[in-house]
């Protein structure tokens, strides 16, 4: 890996003869360090918006790759990801994506106290913009014991 200080490497006039060998120990603590890069930065791209789903007992459906999540947090103010946006400009900034068609999926997300109205509102606002695949996310497991216990109204 390097230079041998032996006389059958020197040549007449006194140079080293060229070590033609490739030092991979700088490749590698350059891959090292990217590795750990990533593994520190892979959960940071989740989105971690504090949102209280309700439950729900269908069977779960296979997400995407890089889904795109609408939230309608519980002070009824929306988001994109992580990004907060006004609600008339949400069909503009999921315009404005990258990779984002109008034949894509959208994963709305609405926090347990948000009214049905406003999450009708934020499905209008969608279908208007002319996002029609709309999908509902919900918590996998057994609705709540209080939800089971009182009876279905006609």
């Amino acid at each position: 890996m390097g230079a041998s200080l032996t006389d059958t490497d020197a040549d007449d006039d006194g140079d080293f003869a060229e070590s033609h060998e490739i030092n991979v120990t700088p490749f590698i603590d350059v891959i090292l360090v990217l590795l750990i890069i990533f593994m520190v930065a892979a959960p940071l791209s989740t989105v971690d918006l504090p949102i209280d789903l309700p439950t729900s007992t269908a069977t779960p459906q296979k997400k995407p790759d890089k889904p795109t999540y609408v939230s309608i947090k519980p002070d009824l103010s929306v988001a994109i990801g992580e990004n907060m946006v006004k609600r008339v400009d949400l069909v503009r900034s999921l315009d404005t994506m990258p990779d984002m068609s109008k034949e894509r999926h959208i994963f709305l997300r609405a926090d347990r106290a948000v009214p049905y109205g406003e999450l009708m509102d934020v499905l209008e606002l969608l279908r208007a913009g002319g996002y029609s695949k709309i999908k509902l996310v919900a918590l996998e497991g057994v609705p709540d014991a209080a939800a089971q216990a009182a009876p279905a109204k006609p």
